[in-house]
């Protein structure tokens, strides 16, 4: 066996068993010498936003999209508000030239949206794609060639040299054909494909000498899109071979510099954020993020993520269900619960902490102040969510969770001393259904719990208040008791009267009560806290009448205390 195929087994393992080396890899080359400046720069504007979804969306699905399902989404690109699209590949793929003769024979393009199509350096492609477009009043034509070293050495077996020659015979191509059809305003957009594998300043030299046969001008700039193609390194590494091209290209003004970020590492939307900072202009990616291998770049997310830096992005967002239905129903993939911003679960809160500083922010949150509320980074309103959804409760939940249910739903407001007492019962009842507790649940528990009505009911009460005495008649059982008593209040003067019933001494620790709504027909809720015979019990009850609610909750609390004994 020779030393070679040693070291190969020893390092690598042997595929029929798989391996996991870490030594098979090794980081990306820093980018040469440059004045890094994006570290302290901020995004204080929205990108040119630019769909890719028709094109590297539609071009990784297992089912492609129909012409209909193309024309759904491409209805959803506008109303969003995106103003360049990409189209498809016309010159190699039917449907895509149907469609692309669709959108101008049927006047479907406004007249604030561009186009754009891809294709190859190869002069029949590019002779079919501006047949595609005749008649299109505006259109970008992306044109693209490989300048990787691994393209270039391993794919087409070509020098640098070779390569460039590549890039500048077909955009001369596309120059030439641009101007046989004088009526339509063309745009040029040329990709070094895999320039995020690419050496900076051999990037740069290729994009210069097709700017030399462009000659773009401020008025009309070229396109030079910086794809990371495959991401390799992490976004900080992307952000600086950015940069590094916007210090060193010339004729600065005349260039729009475009990125384009895919997600295998994650880090796509991390890679165009840091771009921005680092001098791009443009941004393309898909809604929801679908694309090759892992994915895109997410319009939706980065949109979002300036939304919630106070940043107009310059897209409705404000419907994601319509977003999520749409994309769903055409690409058939499914968008996780988790998905940033617009996930199902996005802005539910299980954890008991959390659910106490949502409901403690939320209660001191201003109208007029910027919004500061602890785990919401945006007000869930905004996108059409609900605080329906922001609290869940099950057994993972705390104190905070049902009282922000039951205060938002029933009006019921949980003194803490309750919530103590509460909690307990309905993790258990969480971790009996081993699920999720609703408001209705969760107010159920509350008054089967401590809202019993045997043995004792309260028939009828007066209390005057001139003299401070009550009457009541409660009933036991078939046995009706009538107590009599004083105090400076309804509940003094009950527990005066119930000294002459019963000898146990009797004192009430903790009381709350409150309207639950507004108006005449509101009803009252009241919690009570009783010492009996040194036993701590609690009753709760809600009735019309205040005083009736406080009774009600003393003698549930005396209930309680029997059912225990019992």
């Amino acid at each position: 066996m020779s030393d070679a195929h040693v070291v190969k087994n020893t390092i690598f393992g042997d595929a029929a068993q798989g391996s996991f080396d870490h030594r098979k890899y090794s980081a990306p080359a820093p980018v040469p010498a440059f004045n890094r400046t994006w570290p302290d720069n901020r995004i204080t504007r929205a990108p040119i936003w630019v769909s890719e979804d028709l094109r590297d969306g539609n071009q990784a699905l297992l089912e492609p999209m129909s012409v209909e399902q193309k024309q759904r989404l491409w209805h959803l690109i506008l109303k969003i508000g995106i103003k360049e699209v990409m189209v498809g590949f016309p010159s190699a793929s039917q449907p895509d030239y149907d469609f692309v003769r669709w959108l101008i024979d049927e006047n479907q393009i406004p007249e604030d949206v561009t186009i754009a199509v891809l294709v190859q350096a190869r002069e029949h492609l590019i002779a079919r794609t501006f047949e595609a477009l005749k008649g299109v009043h505006r259109a970008i034509i992306h044109i693209y060639s490989s300048t990787s070293t691994i393209q270039r050495e391993r794919v087409f077996e070509k020098t640098r040299d070779d390569i460039k020659a590549l890039a500048c015979q077909g955009v001369t191509w596309v120059c030439d054909y641009a101007a046989r059809y004088p009526e339509t305003d063309w745009r040029i957009e040329y990709s070094p494909e895999s320039f995020s594998e690419t050496e900076p300043e051999y990037a740069v030299e290729v994009c210069e000498a097709v700017m030399a046969i462009v000659k773009p001008t401020r008025e009309k700039p070229i396109i030079f899109n910086l794809p990371n193609t495959v991401e390799v390194a992490s976004p900080n590494h992307y952000a600086d071979q950015i940069e590094y091209f916007c210090q060193n290209i010339s004729n600065r003004d005349a260039v729009v510099v475009s990125v384009h970020t895919h997600n295998d590492r994650g880090g796509a939307v991390a890679a165009a954020e840091l771009a921005l900072l680092a001098g791009a202009d443009r941004v393309e990616g898909t809604l929801l993020g679908n694309g090759e291998r892992t994915g895109n770049m997410d319009i939706v997310t980065l949109g979002m993520n300036l939304y919630s830096q106070g940043i107009d992005p310059q897209l409705d967002l404000s419907n994601p269900e319509e977003i999520i239905r749409t994309v769903s129903e055409c690409t058939k993939l499914i968008v996780h619960p988790r998905h940033p911003w617009v996930g199902e679960l996005v802005y539910t809160a299980f954890s008991g902490s959390h659910q106490d500083a949502i409901r403690k922010s939320l209660r001191n949150q201003r109208p007029e102040e910027t919004w500061q509320v602890a785990y919401l980074p945006i007000d869930p309103r905004d996108i059409g969510r609900n605080y329906e959804t922001v609290i869940r409760v099950n057994s993972q939940s705390g104190k905070a969770g049902m009282a922000f249910l039951l205060e938002r739903d029933h009006g019921i407001s949980l003194p803490r001393w309750m919530m103590l007492e509460l909690a307990p019962i309905v993790q258990k009842a969480s971790e009996k259904t081993t699920g999720e507790l609703s408001s209705d649940d969760i107010r159920a528990l509350l008054f089967k719990e401590f809202s019993p009505e045997q043995p004792y009911t309260l028939e009828h009460y007066r209390f005057d208040r001139e003299g401070s005495t009550l009457s009541t008649r409660i009933r036991e059982g078939d046995k009706v008791h009538v107590l009599e008593g004083q105090g400076n209040g309804v509940i003094s003067a009950f527990v005066d009267a119930w000294h002459h019933y019963d000898s146990r001494p009797l004192s009430v620790t903790n009381y709350s009560e409150h309207a639950m709504g507004s108006g005449s027909d509101a009803k009252a809720i009241a919690f009570v806290q009783l010492n009996v015979d040194g036993v701590s019990v609690t009753g709760v009850a809600e009735d019309y009448d205040t005083g009736a609610a406080s009774l009600r909750a003393i003698l549930a609390a005396f209930d309680r205390a029997a059912r225990q004994a019992s």
